[in-house]
């Protein structure tokens, strides 16, 4: 994989050429993302009957082959037998926040985009707890499959299984791919993994894509009100992904990759803007009316838990693992060898901050623009909030 695939360079100053390879691979899969958006949710939602289901089928296959393999026990038992002490490490939490975060598309305004587009009487309540129950069962399933085999490679190679454990991107690109080409008819499992994998970066690229084009488009809802206005939104939003991801198939590529990863898209950013939203949606809309809000909808008063949720324990978690992590802070590497070089880390707090700082700077910006006090202006976007649900309530019934 190293040689071959990423024919991985010296460091991030040594981008080496582009891999033409990966390069029509990564052509290709945006072509598809492309038209598998461009139509809207309708489309995608027949599209991920078979993308999202699928994967559930390869899971069972690969866990049936791994748990008859020599080692798998071994590997199982290190999976769900917990080392306590790892708790005192900061990047645990960080990396416990950012797979919860981003494996539930929570920050990145995916859900409230693709919510947009139901009935306003949907029990979204109830679906937020089916979300919750499916997600970390999926996970936790899948840990057992990658395991299962991790234990066999260990075995084979005569070596303790955190050895060949890697975290980050080199457990699915790299050490459970050394594990199936160690197993029987190795080309079929291979295949079978690396199709899943697709499935699931397909689903994940529809949502971040349709929720990135939605929210655009809803940003000028009466201009430019051109017939393919949307398929060009989703054809220049596809683009310019391709264009930064290109950085990404070069030699040096995976360093970038990893620099991207571990600023702008996961970790601090996504905590920070998890921390913003509780605190917009509790403190300045208000817990209570929020909770008004969400019973028009469903027809029935959510747990109270929940507003207590918003109000202090979900945005005192997100700062307090903000906060852990940057007392904690240590330079990025990649397989603990290479360390980034300061320009590196500096390029990759510009991208945290790029988005970190939107919120606190709209806030400053607007509110040296706006007339009268804080709490006027406060209860005049409440007002104008509730106006908002009750023009959508009328309109649906």
């Amino acid at each position: 994989v190293e040689n071959k695939v990423l024919n991985i360079s010296s460091g991030l100053d040594d981008p080496g050429t582009i891999n033409w390879e990966m390069t029509l691979c990564l052509m290709a899969v945006w072509v598809l993302v492309y038209f598998c958006v461009w139509k809207g949710v309708k489309s995608t939602g027949k599209i991920v009957y078979f993308t999202a289901t699928f994967p559930y089928v390869v899971l069972i296959i690969l866990l049936v082959r791994g748990v008859t393999l020599p080692g798998a026990y071994d590997g199982i038992m290190y999976y769900i037998k917990p080392d306590w002490s790892k708790l005192q490490e900061a990047q645990v939490w960080i990396d416990a926040g950012t797979q919860i975060f981003f494996s539930y598309a929570i920050g990145l305004g995916a859900l409230t985009a693709l919510g947009s587009y139901n009935r306003f009487n949907n029990d979204c309540y109830k679906d937020a707890f089916v979300l919750a129950l499916i997600n970390s069962g999926t996970s936790f399933f899948a840990g057992f499959v990658v395991f299962s085999i991790l234990g066999f490679m260990a075995a084979e190679q005569g070596v303790d299984i955190s050895q060949v454990a890697e975290s980050g991107p080199g457990l699915a690109f790299i050490a459970y791919p050394k594990a199936v080409s160690l197993m029987p008819v190795a080309p079929l499992w291979a295949a079978l993994f690396f199709f899943m994998l697709l499935l699931l970066g397909l689903d994940s690229q529809f949502v971040g894509v349709e929720g990135f084009v939605t929210g655009i488009l809803d940003l000028f809802p009466g201009q430019h009100n051109h017939r393919y206005r949307r398929e060009i939104a989703v054809a220049v939003c596809c683009s310019l992904c391709f264009i930064i991801d290109i950085s990404m198939v070069t030699q040096g590529g995976m360093y970038v990759f990893q620099l991207f990863d571990y600023y702008s898209a996961s970790g601090m950013t996504l905590l920070w803007q998890t921390f913003w939203e509780c605190i917009v949606v509790a403190w300045v809309y208000g817990a209570d009316r929020f909770m008004d809000d969400v019973a028009r909808m469903i027809g029935y008063r959510p747990f109270p838990w929940m507003k207590w949720c918003w109000s202090f324990i979900t945005p005192c978690v997100c700062m307090g693992i903000f906060v852990f992590h940057l007392v904690n802070y240590k330079p990025l590497t990649y397989n603990t060898d290479y360390v980034y070089p300061w320009w590196g880390e500096a390029v990759g707090w510009c991208l945290a901050l790029s988005s970190m700082l939107c919120i606190p700077v709209s806030i400053v910006y607007f509110l040296f623009r706006a007339r009268g006090t804080f709490r006027e202006m406060c209860e005049l976007w409440a007002l104008l909030s509730d106006l908002c649900v009750c023009v959508c309530s009328a309109g649906t019934t």
